[in-house]
């Protein structure tokens, strides 16, 4: 397995919604809120393309999550706002602005709400694609603890990776010591580490 480094990656922020939110119930929320914050503001950070979408934003879904729409302004304005399809990466917008974002990157952070219906099915399609997809599974959940170790299984077996965020920041960075690594450190410990034991 390929090393992921931020030049070769690209991170996927799939339908981080109010509502989905509150569907996501086998882990605690302020978990979800926390990881997922941390990859927005890594990403930003260290450089690496973000691209955002959300599934019906007018119904049970809701809008993304407000703290997205703060640290990424731009990725939230250019959002794409899917309308009922269930795999992004069936979506044609969606699709092309991936592999805008994405150019010569072959590598794919991924983390979303549901696991088991938004998370599952793209992952494994980019997979097929040739993307190498690490599902960063603290910034997500799904509906049970049943229904998304069934999902965690069904992206492995179809060539999907799951990581955490403090292995997959581990993974980026070569060392504590360098800028970027000074960088990964206070975001992890301000999202993260400070927030063990809280929830």
């Amino acid at each position: 397995m390929k090393k992921f480094t931020k030049d070769d990656t690209i991170i996927l922020l799939i339908d981080h919604q109010v509502g989905t939110l509150g569907w996501s119930v086998n882990r605690p929320k302020e978990m979800i809120i926390s990881r997922t914050i941390a990859l927005a503001k890594l990403g930003k950070a260290l450089g690496i393309p973000i691209v955002l979408t959300s599934s019906q934003e007018t119904l049970a879904q809701g809008l993304l999550l407000t703290e997205l729409q703060e640290i990424l302004p731009e990725e939230y304005a250019n959002r794409i706002k899917r309308e009922g399809i269930t795999n992004a990466w069936n979506d044609e917008s969606y699709r092309e602005a991936v592999l805008k974002a994405a150019g010569e990157r072959k590598n794919v952070i991924m983390a979303g709400l549901t696991h088991d219906v938004c998370i599952v099915f793209p992952s494994r399609s980019m997979v097929e694609v040739g993307f190498d997809v690490q599902v960063v599974i603290d910034a997500g959940g799904s509906p049970t603890q049943i229904a998304d170790d069934i999902a965690q299984q069904t992206w492995e077996k179809g060539g999907g990776r799951t990581t955490t965020i403090n292995q997959l920041v581990g993974e980026l960075i070569d060392s504590w010591a360098t800028e970027d690594g000074q960088k990964a450190v206070q975001i992890v410990y301000e999202e993260v580490m400070s927030k063990i034991g809280k929830f």
